[in-house]
């Protein structure tokens, strides 16, 4: 053992050694409990960024501490390797995009083997890769037989920097999920979709459910959020001018439904061209349209304004006859409800806006439960009354009737004349998974027109592969390709074409963790058994930006897949980290503002277990990361926390070093120890008990590095004590400690701990050691021994927790056995406490 500690000597003789060893592929031998860590797989871009050391180190924690409680561990890494980057950069550089892909592909595989993640290598799978994208194109075939795909033309997201539609969750808040600052236009295309609607009251009865305890509390609320469950009615209201023409609307206060003034549609609604047709003032509403359509999503959704126009049309109110004005505003969206609503001002804040700005009438129609004089608490000219309440005297049969009873009579009374209906409606819409671009699955489908058919292609026939010589320099590389889109109809063999659009990349990102239990399987997507024996995913860590897009999406193909009868589970994963961002010195890291950290130059001068190290005790793993650099008298740029990490490892092998030969030989546990070795092994048992519970409860590694750190010192301070003694009670006491230090520190920083193990006289791999258990009797904390006094005089002593709260030791003087005794039928007029020192109570 060299005296100086030499991080990168010991990591490449450990990464050797590991490769060698094949040390981390599973065994799925059933002798072990089995356990499924994954972490999101990266985007091969071309170099790994901080926030994947942050992500893949948290992972390899858990992997490697799983390990030594006795699992049998799934931790395996891939690639999501299509997409709009790969195919952007060889449209730039004249290079085909999986020559591009694979080459950042070996790049980042070789970072990630450098920072040593124990990683089954031998599981690796890359999206891009036929025999992965063939089961895409199965599946999707599947789906389509089941009718859970389909194809229909529709308004779509279209950005035109990516030059592709994008699904709904793609283009929240009216911008390019990849572009932040491009707008999404409006278009119209033939698109297939995936009717993951058809999941969405189980996607919300999983968040309720089976996630509520494993999944993070703001993810689940986006999800919930983003499906958007409302309870209400559909409505028809009939045109006036013609009453074959119905706008239907969905409403969630039903009861309100005689206060409506107008019914208002979006610009973009299908009955749009109708009712121009008929509309007196046609150029007028034909310009505002035209002016609202041209806005993007996100001007819409954000605009304080609200603006609109009269049709000059009118329709009738079902409940009561009355003829209502047919406007079109822009803060109705086609993509939401029915596209259509009616008008309530006096009971909703938008309609009461829009109203007063054009000068609508507004009528309330529902009233405060008790009021003594409803017309006394009509303040209609300053805020609308949006509870629940009483329906007044103008409503008809349904007047007096509380909002609730009155909407469920109201539906019944729809749905027996047949001009509405009871339903639930949701903010999640299908997802359109058809993308214009060459670098992705193309989709199975062949369209024929002799026989009008759109059929899948043959499961022989996969996978249909991308063109080996497709030029990325025209706008749609398939659709102009001079062979791919020709082939013959299935079923009536005259000249067809091939569909021209690929998949999101999302498809691959749905199953490829199921694909990870069977990568090699040349049948079918993945044995049945082999998954049933691993999934649900135990562990899952990912950014937050996955909330709704991934995640959602993810869940509801698992689902679908059940309905294949691929599985017999619902939901993927049990337990899921979101991590938080890792910035530099205050700012978001950023390329085009050259704040990048490169973790090679980290590794190259701190090395790997320092590295990963000082980025685990930076924060617990969900907050965001405030990494610091400085640039030091050269120029060159420093981190003082891989610094700083650095230096720690180097005084644990100094440590171990300094003791190695005198605890080699020794073994068993000291029966009679001294008082500085007392003091050692129960400092061992304390660390020992705060890193499982930190490892168990809440997963606080940076709670783990500090437990190290301090046990360090505990045992510094030891050999500070013994000095250079060869009592065999001395070497047990520190083995121990040394041990259960290189132990924690193991999923933390694992080439060190690996070669200390070594050197402690351990012939086996950490591997397969096992974590060390703890004395509950020696772990107990010291405990502080607190005067309690009554009005000033000493009355007694309790013993209480070093970490006591101010009210925890109030409420522990107040409950022993002797000032109960002294304070009964007497009244304590003050409780003066001085933290973790005195309590003193007052008597009257």
């Amino acid at each position: 053992m060299h005296e100086k500690y030499q991080p990168h000597v010991v990591e490449e003789k450990w990464q050797r050694i590991w490769r060698e060893q094949n040390t981390f592929a599973v065994r799925d031998d059933g002798r072990r409990p089995r356990y499924y860590m994954l972490e999101m797989l990266p985007y091969p871009s071309g170099r790994i960024h901080l926030g994947h050391v942050r992500n893949y180190s948290i992972g390899d924690a858990v992997a490697w501490y799983k390990r030594l409680q006795g699992y049998d561990v799934l931790h395996p890494m891939g690639w999501d390797a299509f997409g709009l980057p790969a195919e952007n950069a060889a449209i730039r550089q004249g290079a085909r995009p999986d020559e591009w892909t694979y080459q950042n592909i070996a790049a980042m595989r070789t970072q990630l083997q450098r920072l040593g993640f124990s990683y089954d290598w031998s599981r690796e799978i890359a999206s891009c890769q036929p025999e992965y994208y063939r089961w895409n194109q199965w599946m999707f075939i599947e789906l389509f037989k089941k009718g859970l795909v389909y194809r229909k033309r529709a308004t779509v997201n279209w950005c035109p920097k990516c030059n592709t539609s994008l699904a709904n969750e793609q283009a929240e808040g009216g911008y390019c999920w990849r572009h932040p600052d491009t707008p999404v236009e409006q278009r119209e295309l033939e698109q297939w979709f995936v009717r993951q609607t058809h999941y969405a009251e189980e996607l919300l009865a999983g968040i309720e459910g089976p996630l509520k305890a494993g999944w993070p509390g703001h993810v689940l609320k986006r999800q919930r959020d983003w499906i958007g469950r409302s309870e209400g009615a559909e409505v028809d209201f009939a045109l006036a001018e013609a009453p074959a023409i119905t706008v239907r609307i969905f409403t969630t206060r039903l009861d309100t439904i005689y206060g409506a003034n107008a019914v208002i549609i979006a610009p973009e609604h299908p009955l749009m061209e109708q009712l121009l047709e008929r509309s007196p003032v046609r150029s007028q509403v034909a310009a505002f349209v035209a002016r609202i359509t041209a806005q993007s999503l996100r001007e819409r959704t954000e605009s304080r304004e609200k603006e609109g126009v009269e049709t000059g049309l009118h329709a009738i109110n079902p409940f009561n006859g009355e003829r209502l004005p047919v406007w079109t505003a822009n803060f109705v969206l086609a993509q939401y409800g029915t596209g259509a609503l009616m008008s309530v001002p006096a009971h909703d804040e938008r309609d009461f806006e829009f109203s007063r700005k054009y000068g609508l009438p507004i009528r309330r129609v529902v009233w405060d439960t008790t009021p003594s004089d409803p017309q006394s608490t009509l303040k209609i000219s300053t805020v609308p009354f949006m509870d629940e309440g009483v329906l007044g005297s103008d409503c008809g049969p349904f007047s007096g009737l509380t909002s609730a009873a009155a909407r469920q009579a109201m539906a019944h009374h729809a749905e027996t004349h047949g001009f509405g209906k009871r339903t639930v409606v949701y903010r999640l819409r299908d997802w359109g998974i058809s993308r214009q671009r060459a670098w992705g699955t193309p989709i199975p489908m062949i369209h024929c027109d002799a026989c009008g058919t759109i059929s899948p292609e043959k499961e022989e026939n996969l996978p249909i592969t991308l063109p080996p010589d497709l030029d990325f320099s025209v706008g749609a590389p398939l659709a102009t390709h001079p062979t791919f889109t020709k082939v013959t109809c299935p079923n009536c063999g005259a000249p067809a074409r091939r569909d021209t659009d690929t998949m999101d990349t999302f498809v691959d990102s749905n199953w490829y963790y199921f694909r990870y239990c069977d990568p090699h399987n040349d049948r079918r997507p993945f044995d049945r058994e082999i998954v049933q024996r691993w999934l649900p995913v135990d562990f899952y860590i990912g950014g937050d930006e996955h909330a709704v897009m991934h995640l959602i999406y993810t869940r509801a193909w698992t689902m679908m897949m059940r309905d294949l009868g691929l599985i017999d589970f619902g939901e993927p994963v049990r337990r899921l980290l979101t991590q938080g961002m890792v910035i530099l010195n205050g700012a978001k890291m950023s390329k085009s503002l050259g704040n990048i950290v490169d973790p090679d130059d980290m590794i190259r001068r701190y090395g790997a277990d320092a590295t990963r190290l000082s980025i685990l005790f930076a924060a617990p793993p969900e907050r965001e990361v405030d990494w610091k650099r400085v640039t030091d008298e050269y120029g060159e740029d420093d981190y003082p926390a891989a610094e700083g990490a650095m230096r720690y490892l180097a005084r644990v092998w100094r440590l171990v070093h300094r003791w190695r030969d005198r605890c080699r030989g020794v073994t068993g546990l000291p029966a009679t120890v001294s008082p500085a070795a007392e003091a050692a092994r129960r400092a061992t048992h304390r660390a020992l008990a705060r890193a499982t519970e930190a490892f168990e409860q809440g997963l606080r590694l940076n709670v783990v590095v500090a437990t190290c750190m301090e046990l360090t010192n505990d045992l510094y301070d030891f050999d500070t004590a013994v000095g250079e003694t060869t009592e065999t009670t001395d070497a047990q006491t520190m083995r121990e400690g040394l041990e259960a230090v290189v132990l924690m520190l193991t999923p933390l920083a694992p080439h060190i701990a690996e070669e200390l193990w070594q050197e402690l006289g351990h012939t086996t791999s950490l591997a397969q050691a096992r974590w060390m258990t703890y004395d509950p009797e020696l772990a107990r904390e010291p405990q502080l021994e607190i005067p309690v006094q009554i009005n000033g005089k000493l009355k007694s002593r309790i013993l209480v927790a070093p970490d006591i709260s101010d009210a925890d030791l109030e409420a522990a003087a107040l409950a022993d056995e002797r000032i109960r005794a002294l304070t009964t039928d007497k009244t304590v007029a003050k409780v003066i406490v001085v933290p973790k020192r005195l309590v003193n109570l007052v008597l009257r």
